[in-house]
C-alpha cells in the first residue's frame, strides 16, 4: 500500500526530471502526475504500480522518452572510476562472496531526483569511502549464499544506471561459482534505471549469460506484464537477486516460487520500516516464499 511519506518522494522526482529537460513543461508534468496519484490512491494495492502510472503520466506530458539519459551516462562514467578500488577490496578479502555483495549495494545511493540519496553523480566520490566502511547493517548473506550454492541459475535484476558498474563485480563471482546469470534490465526507459540499451552501453552484457527485460515500463517489475521466457527462468531451479528500493516494493507482496535476496539500501521510511531497519541501513534480506508452499 502506498504510505503517506510516498506522496512528497513521488513529486519531488517528478519535478526533478521535468527539470532536467529545461523546457518549461515542469507544471504540466506536476499537474499531471498529481492528477493521476489522485485519481489512483484509493484503490492501489502496490506502490510502485502507483508510482508507474504517475511516471508514465509525467513522461507523457513532458514528451519525452527518456529524461535521465545524459544523467545515466554520467552516473555510469563516474561509477567506472572507483570500480578499481571496489575490485580491490572483493580481490584481499578472506569471503570474496561478502565482499562482492557489499560492494553491490555501494552504488543503491545513486537515486536521483528523491531527495533521499544523491542527485549529482559527481557526489558519489564524497560517500565511496564511507559507504565501503559501512557494510551491511542488517545482513543474511549467508543465506544468500546458500540459495546461489544450490541453483543453476541467478536472476539478477537491475536497479540504477551507475549501481551496475559494481553489480557486475558481484555478478563476475557468481559466475566464477558456475552459476549461469540473467540480467534483467527495464522494459523500457524509466527514472534512472538500467535499460537494455544502457546495460549494452559499458557492456555489462559481456558479464551475463543471458539479458532480459521487464517487458514493460514499470517501477522494479510488475509481475503481470513480464514476458515468457522470464517467467520460465523464475520457474527453474534459481534464485533472484533484486536491486534496489523499487524491485523490493514491486516484488515483496508478490508470490515468487523460487527465494528472492534483496539488496538495497533503506533510504526511506516505508520501506525502512517494513524491513525493521533505520533509515540509512544497508539491508541482504532474503525472502524464500517456497519453503511454504
Amino acid at each position: 500500500m502506498p504510505h503517506p511519506d510516498c506522496v512528497p518522494c513521488l513529486m519531488k522526482r517528478v519535478l526533478f526530471q521535468a527539470r532536467l529537460l529545461d523546457n518549461g513543461m515542469e507544471m504540466a508534468a506536476v499537474k499531471a502526475g498529481l492528477k493521476t496519484y489522485a485519481a489512483g490512491i484509493d484503490g492501489a494495492d502496490n506502490s510502485a504500480r502507483l508510482a508507474t502510472q504517475v511516471h508514465r503520466a509525467a513522461y507523457d506530458a513532458m514528451g519525452v522518452e527518456d529524461p535521465y539519459l545524459e544523467l545515466k551516462i554520467r552516473a555510469d562514467r563516474v561509477a567506472a572510476e572507483y570500480v578499481g578500488q571496489a575490485e580491490d577490496l572483493v580481490r584481499s578479502s578472506d569471503d570474496r562472496f561478502s565482499a562482492a555483495v557489499r560492494v553491490s549495494i555501494i552504488g543503491n545511493v545513486m537515486d536521483f531526483g528523491s531527495g533521499i540519496a544523491l542527485d549529482d553523480p559527481d557526489d558519489f566520490g564524497k560517500v565511496f569511502s564511507d559507504l565501503l566502511a559501512q557494510g551491511i547493517g542488517s545482513d543474511q548473506t549467508a543465506e544468500l549464499r546458500k540459495c546461489v550454492d544450490a541453483a543453476d541459475s541467478v536472476i539478477y535484476i537491475f536497479d540504477n544506471c551507475g549501481e551496475d558498474q559494481f553489480d557486475r563485480i558481484l555478478i563476475r563471482e557468481i559466475g566464477d561459482m558456475g552459476k549461469r546469470v540473467i540480467g534483467v534490465a527495464r522494459g523500457a526507459p524509466i527514472l534512472n534505471d538500467v535499460t537494455v540499451c544502457d546495460a549494452k552501453r559499458i557492456g555489462l552484457d559481456a558479464d551475463l549469460d543471458e539479458l532480459m527485460t521487464t517487458n514493460a515500463f514499470a517501477i522494479g517489475i510488475d509481475m503481470d506484464r513480464i514476458g515468457d521466457d522470464l517467467r520460465k527462468e523464475m520457474s527453474g531451479n534459481a534464485v533472484i537477486i533484486a536491486k534496489g528500493m523499487a524491485n523490493y516494493e514491486s516484488l515483496s507482496d508478490e508470490r515468487i516460487p523460487i527465494p528472492v535476496a534483496y539488496l538495497l539500501r533503506a533510504k526511506c521510511i516505508p520501506v525502512a520500516g517494513s524491513l525493521g531497519v533505520s533509515v540509512g541501513t544497508n539491508v541482504v534480506r532474503v525472502c524464500d516464499q517456497s519453503r511454504h508452499q
